[in-house]
This record gives structure tokens, sequence and C-alpha cells, in this order.
């Protein structure tokens, strides 16, 4: 026991570990394992009884110095142009673009969007981004853009459908069915489209249906005219206006399909037919027709005055 108890008291006399001056208290706590080496050599070198390797100066500089320019390169943007450059020459370069779906819009405009450089590499190269520059195009309404590697890109567009020209005021626009505006008119391309006008026509495509149930009629219509808001005009490619009425436009219609079947109605020099009354239709003569009929009346009216009168 009592050598027990010199032994510990020997212990306790002699020197104690320290780092950077401190003394450590033993027998109070102990390190974990996995700390016990880095901070025996630390001790060791704090105290000098560690010597550096020869030029570890030197690799200390260039090691801190590296991670330096790493460092500002990734502040400066310049690590993904490096990956790029670098995975480019190793053959990532995008070589090919396919696309497909598209008609109205031309590939031009979609490689334009997908900003293409002659070492543009797929590794790098941002699809999302892409895509949504493309789904930007007027004609598009859906994009979808897929890395093919090593070298491809492969580019999938479902486009607009048009379904009318828009003219309101002096402008003419494309648009769909819902009346969303697609993009401006080019008469080289949309002719043959059907022409709705005014303010409110843009959403008139249930009318434009009902009178392509007719096709004698809608074959020969120019353009669908919004009135106030409120009614439908149908203008004829002969210049014949047919006015409709606000309610009942089907029967109205109807009533002018089977007037011009029987009795050819919109052959005859009319400028306007009527239907908002009713129980009549009212029709406008045109101007060389108003002439003509006022001339025949007065040639009739001059023939009964040189009629001689009955004798008594």
């Amino acid at each position: 026991m009592s050598a027990l108890m010199s032994e510990h008291s020997g212990e306790a006399g002699a020197a104690r570990p320290a780092i950077f001056g401190l003394s450590l208290p033993v027998g109070r706590f102990v390190l974990p394992r996995v700390l016990r080496k880095p901070v025996r050599f630390i001790g060791r070198f704090c105290e000098g009884d560690y010597q550096p390797p020869r030029y570890f100066g030197v690799a200390a500089c260039a090691v801190f110095l590296s991670a330096s320019s790493i460092y500002g390169a990734w502040l400066g943007g310049q690590i993904p142009a490096a990956a790029q450059a670098v995975t480019a020459r190793l053959g990532f370069a995008v070589d090919q673009v396919r696309v497909s779906g598209n008609r109205q819009t031309s590939e031009i405009d979609i490689l334009e969007q997908l900003d293409l450089s002659g070492w543009t590499s797929l590794v790098g190269f941002d699809a999302e981004v892409a895509r949504e520059r493309i789904a930007s195009l007027p004609w598009v309404k859906v994009a979808s853009v897929r890395k093919v590697y090593p070298d491809e890109l492969e580019v999938r567009i479902e486009e607009r459908e048009p379904f009318a020209i828009w003219q309101h005021g002096s402008q003419l626009a494309i648009i769909e069915r819902d009346g969303r505006v697609v993009t401006q008119f080019d008469v080289n391309r949309h002719s043959v489209l059907p022409l709705v006008i005014g303010y409110g026509a843009d959403k008139g495509a249930d009318f434009v249906e009902k009178v392509r149930r007719y096709p004698e009629l809608a074959s020969r219509v120019k353009g669908f005219i919004r009135v106030a808001g409120r009614r439908w005009d149908l203008r004829l490619e002969n210049g014949i206006t047919i006015r409709l009425p606000e309610n009942g436009e089907d029967a109205a219609i109807a009533e002018v399909v089977r007037l011009d079947r029987e009795d050819g109605l919109l052959s005859r020099d009319i400028a306007v037919a009527d239907l908002r009354l009713e129980d009549r239709l009212v029709v406008r003569l045109t101007p060389e027709a108003m002439e003509r009929r006022t001339a025949a009346l007065a040639d009739q009216a001059k023939a009964a005055k040189k009629k001689p009168g009955k004798s008594i």
C-alpha cells in the first residue's frame, strides 16, 4: 500500500505534458484515441522536437497559392467555363442537334435559343435553361431538351394551333381557339384562316363553328364582324353583309341558307340582308341596283303617262 502511494506521489511530482505552454491535467480526462496522435504531433512541433521535411515551406506556399487561385476562379465564375473547355476537348462537344415537332417555328430560331458555340460541352450544358428559352418562342406550347451523350442534343416541341386572324383596330394577329394571341399576322403564311373583326371577336370560336355547319355559306364568308359586343354580322366575298339578330342567330343563319337555296338570295344585287326583325327580312340594294331600279320606275311612270285615256 505504501508502495502504491509513493508511486502515485512520484507521478504527481513529475512534469506534466503541455501544449502551447499550458499543462494538461493528466488523470482528470483522457483524449479520444483519434486525437491522441495529432495532439502529440502538435506538442512535439511546438516544443521543437519535430523538424519539418526539406522544402516544406515551398510546398505549403504552393498549396496556399493554388487554393487561393481555385477559390478566386470559383468566385469569378471561371470554374464552369474551364470545365466546359476541358470536357469539350475530351469528346463531349455538342456536334449534332435534332429538332422535331416544329412547323411554324424555324430551326434557326430554335438553335439561337440553345446558344451553342463551337466548343459547347454536353457535360456542362444546362438543358432546363435552354428549354425555358425555347418555350418562350411565340408558336411553342411545350418544349423539351434532352442530352444524348456523348455529343447530341434532342429538341422536341409542341406548337400552338392557329384558329383565326383577329383584326382589332388596325392590328392583325393570329389567335388560338381560346382567343390567346400567338403572333402578328403574316400574309404569306396564314391568309387561309378565317377573319374575325372587332373587340370581343377573339372569343367567337363557337359562332364561327356554327357558321361552318353550313359549308355553302361558310365558303363565301370573308369576315365575321362582332358588333358592339352583342351580335354578329357576316361579310361575304361578293360584298353582301348579313346582319344577324342578338338572339336566335342559329335560326337566322338557317333562314339565310334556305332563302339562298330556294331564291338565290345571296347572288342578287343586294348590299345588306337584315334579319334582326323576327317577322321579316329587310333587304337593301346596292347603289348600282338602286340606280337601275330608280330608272326603271321612272320609265314605267313615263310609259303610264303616254297611254291614251279611255273614251267615254
